[in-house]
């Protein structure tokens, strides 16, 4: 079976873990794409670890299960009308009732009693003719325009089917339960990427428990709150680490280790469990007393848990060769699912070749490839994560198995800046966007030439967000790419900063504080460099991205192609900043047959690239 553009469609999407307290129900979102209604179809799949038998329910996302085990929220949502529905399942009947409808739920968690609820809303002006704000940024990528946005937090009843009390905030990103009382946590509005105050709610009665500090509240077992973050930073880039308050003083759990963590969870004993970048690998952790355990071994990727009161874990793992199933631990990890076995069979997925090399400075650098099934002279196409504090490592990805399985070798390495190494080699790139890290990625290329079949004449580039900037830069830096697809990334560092919806604290941090008088606002963007470009380019950007507006590829195409340049410009009209794996299927499949077109056109046969043939093909 050959890998095609609709080849993604092939596979089973696992999403949303949960686990029942008791350990015994796990929950998750099978979603499945459905190429000829051009939609994705979630099903939540009930798994009874005990009894070894599965149920479903049709069309629902994120399962919540409640305390005692006998009930679980989730939600359907209708991303049409921009509305979402609540649901309460009752797990012994397998019926549902509809509790709320709304446009914009946020989140939702249970009250110990198994009874009582909060749901978090989002509550915006929503004039039929206009947006209206007097805050910036107007607006978020994935959210749209804020709108006058304000939060309401509701109390309801499941069993009486009402709402007890409700109350209004602003810049809430997150609410649960800490006992009977609500936790929240809002953005401080000066910095709301760098500052949070958390908040606890009961009785009508709100108090401040944290003042503008860096962290914020993410998980409860009653007796103690979960953060996430450091009590001050500096830098948005900086690691994010994990403590425990347990309503006196805050413990520190994770930043000795020196590594980043993602998501944290809290069994009943008080065990921390996170996600932990490392080199490749997203690991999971417990952390129990000062001891450290890690779950999973080198080259897995976990990239969703969920823990039980007596610590057993699910979770979703992906691999270099696996888009992702559902594994267990309860001492002993072990796979639960297959959906995607027979089918991987067949497309034979290629692994990763891990390597590691020195920069122009010594310093070690990680990378991965993926080496054709034909080991003969073949045309490389570099790929650059986003961030820049992305990682590459043991991810499943499509367009690295679509173009290595039509006969590409493809390159993906770590330059400083990533996540998964040390805080300092994270900060790197503060002010220095495209300079050492530029060296980086260069220093791989050298090292696939020499080491690998790779033909130096037939070498491309691409990436998305900051990948994309990476891309647009190495082309007017150097003319070794003789073909670049650059995708949703930036070229131009000050419209970016009165721009995107983190650019007024982002790229102050990443380029300069002062951009009307610090030099690297032009010094570090693109577009002034132009005139330099030899290398034919494809820019793609999708219309709804507010996080690297369309300015950056529209203005881009303009300049190079004023100045006579191979150029050419895909606007995708729905989709926003993680568009390429959240486009609809028709979107996606365009897209995934663009990649593949243009480098073959560009690094293979040497001939014109044109769209029109594409799509009608």
């Amino acid at each position: 079976m050959k890998w095609k553009e609709d080849t993604f469609a092939k596979f089973s999407y696992l999403e949303n873990v949960a686990i029942s307290r008791d350990g015994k129900l796990v929950a998750y979102v099978l979603k499945k794409v459905n190429m000829k209604d051009n939609k994705y179809e979630n099903t939540i799949v009930i798994e009874d670890l005990v009894e070894g038998k599965r149920r479903y329910v049709d069309d629902g996302v994120m399962p919540k299960f409640s305390p005692d085990g006998r009930k679980m929220l989730y939600l359907k949502k209708d991303e049409e009308k921009k509305k979402s529905d609540l649901y309460l399942l009752e797990l012994d009947t397998m019926t549902s009732k509809k509790l709320v409808e709304a446009k914009n739920i946020i989140g939702m968690d249970w009250n110990k009693d198994s009874r009582r609820i909060l749901i978090l809303y989002s509550k915006k002006m929503e004039d039929e003719d206009l947006f209206f704000d007097d805050s910036v940024p107007a607006w978020f990528n994935g959210k749209g325009f804020r709108d006058m946005e304000k939060n309401v937090i509701e109390i309801y009843d499941t069993e009486g089917e009402t709402s007890l009390e409700e109350f209004e905030d602003q810049y809430v990103e997150n609410a649960l339960w800490h006992g009977n009382t609500i936790v929240y946590s809002k953005t401080y509005v000066k910095n709301p990427f760098l500052y949070f105050d958390i908040m606890s709610y009961q009785r009508g009665k709100k108090k401040v428990l944290f003042k503008k500090v860096s962290f914020y509240a993410i998980a409860s077992n009653g007796k103690c709150l979960l953060l996430h973050g450091k009590k001050r930073m500096k830098y948005i880039s900086e690691h994010r680490y994990l403590h425990l308050f347990d309503g006196k003083k805050v413990k520190d759990i994770t930043s000795k280790y020196g590594l980043t963590n993602y998501m944290g969870k809290l069994d009943a004993e008080g065990n921390v469990y996170a996600l932990t970048p490392n080199s490749g690998t997203l690991y999971i952790e417990k952390f129990e007393g000062d001891e450290r355990i890690r779950i999973v071994e080198s080259g897995m990727y976990v990239y969703d848990f969920d823990v039980s009161n007596d610590g057993k874990v699910a979770m979703l793992i992906m691999s270099d060769t696996s888009p992702g199933e559902l594994y267990i631990y309860d001492g002993k990890l072990r796979k639960h699912t297959s959906y995607n076995d027979e089918i991987l069979k067949k497309l034979r997925p290629l692994r990763y070749v891990h390597f590691q090399y020195e920069s122009f400075d010594g310093k070690k650098i990680d990378g991965w490839y993926v080496r054709p099934r034909r080991v003969k002279k073949a045309p490389m196409v570099v790929k650059v994560h986003g961030g820049p504090k992305g990682m590459y490592g043991y991810l499943f990805n499509i367009e690295a198995q679509l173009l290595a399985n039509n006969g590409f070798y493809v390159m993906m390495v770590n330059p400083r800046g990533s996540a998964g190494y040390d805080e300092n080699f994270a900060l790197e790139v503060i002010g220095r966007l495209g300079l050492e890290d530029f060296q980086d990625i260069m220093k791989g290329v050298e090292w696939m030439i020499e080491h690998e079949n790779v033909d130096p004449e037939r070498i491309g580039i691409t990436g998305i967000s900051y990948g994309g900037f990476m891309t647009n830069w190495a082309i007017t830096q150097t003319d070794k790419f003789k073909a670049a697809i650059s995708e949703n990334g930036i070229s131009n560092w000050f419209t970016s900063y009165a721009f995107s919806d983190i650019g007024l604290w982002y790229d102050r941090e990443m380029v300069g504080k002062n951009p009307f008088k610090n030099k690297n606002y032009r010094k570090l963007s693109p577009i002034y460099y132009a005139d330099r470009v030899k290398t034919p380019l494809l820019l793609i950007h999708s219309l709804e991205d507010y996080r690297c507006p369309l300015d950056q590829s529209l203005m881009f195409y303009h300049i190079l192609k004023s100045l006579g340049k191979e150029v050419y410009i895909a606007i995708f009209k729905k989709g926003e900043h993680g568009h390429s794996i959240r486009g609809r299927p028709s979107h996606r499949m365009k897209r995934y047959k663009m990649f593949l077109e243009f480098f073959q056109k560009k690094l293979v046969e040497g001939k014109e690239f044109r769209i029109q043939e594409i799509l009608k093909k």
